[in-house]
């Protein structure tokens, strides 16, 4: 009876020592927990924290910014070149062919209307001038012949016949003398004032328009056709932009939209402008589209010439976003992270989610999260994140 009460006793101790041991280890096991999670969030809390001195801010040529406010415009890309209406633009050529006997002009003078380009040559101008003299003096005669039988025939006094001969000479040499006079209109001599003693082997080209010379085509004695073209003036005063565009940006681009200009390999000097006219036909080879557009400042025509090459961007919506600058956000590990200033020497890498770009300067869509005048690592933050 004494052995069975001790073999009871010893196992009630056995069990209450287990127990003892369990309640031992759980504590254990649960205090060895809570460090670990502690120790990860303090690793991961100083793994996110980067120390920069003053030293190493200069030598690394870092930069310090808030985030700001931006404007972010939406556009399509346009290429083309400045060009002139289609009256701005004259080729020069002569309507009656003789030699060229006069030329002094070089391109990229200046002429104004009606200046004298250059001189021809060509005995058949005499001619002209010639034929035109004798029906004017023709004229005269069988205009009062013609009135005279005009009145003889109403009175019965002469024949149906004399009247007739009479009023077809008057015509025929009227058709004459009207036709030479619009010849030597042409020719730039004035048919009021010819007489015999003026007539001349000599006819002046004059310019059709006042602009700059662009292209000259002939030299002195060289025989000039009437097809053949002499020159070309050019008024600068209008210049325009012609611009191409691909079929599918058609439908966002409007009458009036903006236009940024730049000339090619050149951006960072921009000019404004404005879309005038679209064409609404397809180029079937290009696949592309003309639009016509105005400079804004007319005073920048006279930075361009006719034909120079041009870039642009067509402005078709403008909104404005919190922003940092491009270089302030770094891609790593598929998230974009900045680098935010704690006090003097502390920085810590900071998530940021990131919207659209423009213009050196990219959308932060959190930017709510930080307080306004919070300072990132506006330059040189790229190798602070991938170190």
């Amino acid at each position: 009876m004494i052995t069975m009460f001790n073999n009871f006793k010893n196992i009630i101790s056995l069990i209450g020592f287990l127990i003892i041991v369990s309640v031992s280890l759980v504590s254990c096991n649960s205090k060895n927990k809570e460090d670990v999670i502690t120790i990860e969030t303090s690793e991961s809390s100083e793994k996110d924290m980067i120390t920069i001195t003053d030293a190493q801010f200069v030598s690394s040529e870092m930069e310090l910014g808030k985030i700001t406010k931006h404007e972010f415009i939406t556009s399509v890309k346009a290429n083309g070149m400045f060009d002139v209406p289609p009256e701005n633009k004259a080729t020069v050529s002569a309507y009656f062919a003789g030699y060229v006997k006069n030329i002094s002009l070089l391109p990229g003078d200046i002429v104004k209307k009606g200046q004298v380009l250059f001189t021809l040559e060509n005995p058949e101008y005499i001619q002209i001038q010639q034929d035109f003299l004798e029906a004017k003096s023709k004229l005269n005669y069988l205009k009062a012949d013609y009135e005279r039988q005009k009145t003889l025939v109403a009175d019965n006094v002469t024949s149906q016949k004399n009247y007739l001969k009479a009023e077809s000479d008057y015509k025929v040499t009227l058709a004459q003398y009207q036709s030479l006079q619009k010849k030597l209109s042409l020719m730039n001599i004035n048919s009021n004032t010819l007489t015999g003693d003026s007539i001349r082997s000599i006819m002046n080209v004059m310019s059709p328009i006042s602009g700059i010379v662009t292209s000259i085509e002939v030299s002195k004695g060289m025989f000039l056709n009437p097809s053949d073209i002499a020159m070309t003036v050019t008024n600068t005063d209008h210049l325009h932009l012609e611009l191409k565009i691909f079929e599918n940006d058609l439908p966002f681009v409007k009458v009036e939209q903006p236009i940024k200009i730049h000339l090619q390999n050149n951006s960072s000097q921009v000019y404004n402008g404005s879309v005038h006219l679209i064409n609404r036909a397809i180029n079937p080879t290009e696949r592309t589209i003309d639009i016509h557009g105005d400079l804004e400042n007319p005073d920048d025509a006279k930075l361009f010439a006719p034909g120079m090459y041009l870039e642009a961007d067509i402005i078709t919506s403008s909104n404005v976003f919190d922003a940092l600058p491009t270089e302030a956000v770094i891609n790593f590990e598929n998230t974009n992270y900045a680098i935010l200033k704690q006090n003097v020497t502390s920085f810590k890498k900071v998530p940021v989610q990131i919207g659209q770009s423009s213009n050196g300067f990219i959308q932060i869509l959190n930017a709510n999260d930080f307080d306004p005048n919070s300072e990132f690592i506006t330059k040189g933050a790229f190798n602070l994140i991938t170190e």
